[in-house]
């Protein structure tokens, strides 16, 4: 099987960046100075709030950078935030409120899988268009359910891919498996099962947490309990720490293999760095740009956002690319439709293509989930930090 490794230094066709440029053939009206309106549903609390709040900060540094540079002449962005405490209900209420809205052109919600699918039927009802910024791949499926619902994070079997290529490139022939109990935990168990049979590599020991859980022992013990070479934590970035902590309390030595869901913070402390050390992190390029040298122009706005935004926060976020193509996608949309109109700019996101600060991205009408597989890169943890192998 092809490491990714070498799949990452491939070369990549270049893709178009079809909003930006058909600004030319319909340009926003100039004689409406009226704000545009991009809607947010958040997890800015409860167990989401590391990424809720990763996306609120992008989104708003978005929007200035967008604003400044002038994009839709004398039109400006204005960004409107809901945060559903990472509660799927009042998620679901949040975006009936925002979809009853006629200024608001377009919605991004966050990193629960569960609300963005529990949005989909009012999404579709009320005809706006809308973001997932989350993992599960029923966020978008089926498309008949979705036409309305767009995604922009890594695909669980993508992620699954990456993981056994480089699992069989490090020799590994036993693993443990930890996984969340939701929808992006089950679509990583039955991608895992398929994609390392065809390495080679057997699951001997498997355990589930919810989301929300600090303490792992259980599942970690049933996880490691015979043994394997090495452990795949697929969970979301906090709780992914805490299982490296406890696997290695726990007496475990193998090596540590993580899911793009795990990209948090890119700087490592305490006793997560510690445990951590040498773990290997399937995540896009962005999460450790400096490491490249920017030989595209695409790299090189990759670079550039990595800086604004650690200048900005001091330090980078994993998921925080995600939100920032998301809102341009949309801002191309709207400078292709020449306004909002919600329907036109459904069918503009349909064809979208666009190589962004997550990597490149395509979505077509038969599949809305819109970062390819090319955008995943591998990463390891060294001296404290998240560093990109090359």
């Amino acid at each position: 099987m092809k490491s990714l490794r070498s799949v990452a230094l491939t070369s990549l066709t270049a893709l178009a960046v079809v909003g930006s440029t058909s600004a030319c053939d319909l340009a926003v009206s100039s004689a409406d100075t009226s704000d545009i309106v991009i809607a947010a549903d958040l997890e800015m609390s409860g167990a989401g709030a590391p990424i809720g709040t990763a996306y609120d900060r992008a989104l708003r540094l978005k929007v200035e950078q967008l604003n400044l540079r002038g994009v839709l002449g004398s039109r400006k962005i204005r960004l409107e935030t809901k945060d559903n405490h990472s509660d799927p209900t009042l998620s679901l209420a949040n975006i009936a409120k925002f979809t009853a809205t006629p200024e608001v052109a377009a919605i991004i919600s966050g990193a629960c899988s569960s609300c963005a699918i529990g949005s989909a039927k009012v999404l579709n009802e009320k005809r706006v268009p809308a973001i997932a910024l989350a993992p599960a791949a029923e966020v978008v499926t089926p498309i008949a359910d979705r036409r309305y619902v767009f995604k922009l994070a890594p695909n669980p079997g993508d992620g699954a891919t990456a993981m056994a290529s480089e699992l069989e490139r490090a020799g590994v022939t036993t693993v443990g498996v930890l996984t969340t109990e939701d929808e992006y935990g089950r679509d990583g168990q039955s991608a895992l099962r398929r994609e390392l049979g065809k390495a080679d590599v057997d699951i001997v020991g498997e355990g589930t947490a919810k989301p929300t859980d600090t303490d792992l022992t259980q599942p970690i013990a049933k996880a490691i309990a015979e043994k394997p070479d090495a452990l795949v934590i697929w969970t979301y970035p906090g709780q992914a720490g805490i299982a490296a902590v406890t696997a290695r309390q726990a007496g475990f030595t193998g090596r540590f293999f993580l899911d793009s869901a795990a990209a948090g913070d890119l700087f490592l402390t305490g006793a997560t760095a510690g445990a951590t050390d040498r773990a290997t992190l399937i995540s896009t390029q962005t999460m450790a740009i400096d490491d490249v040298i920017a030989t595209t122009p695409a790299k090189a706005a990759r670079r550039q956002w990595f800086r604004d935004y650690t200048s900005r926060y001091g330090g980078y976020y994993g998921y925080a690319s995600y939100a920032a193509d998301a809102l341009q996608l949309l801002v191309d949309a709207i400078e292709t439709v020449g306004g909002t109109n919600r329907d036109r700019m459904r069918d503009v996101l349909e064809n979208a293509r666009l190589d962004g600060l997550s990597g490149p991205i395509r979505i077509t009408p038969d599949n809305h989930s819109g970062l390819m597989p090319q955008a995943l890169a591998v990463l390891v943890a060294r001296g404290g930090r998240w560093r990109l192998v090359s």
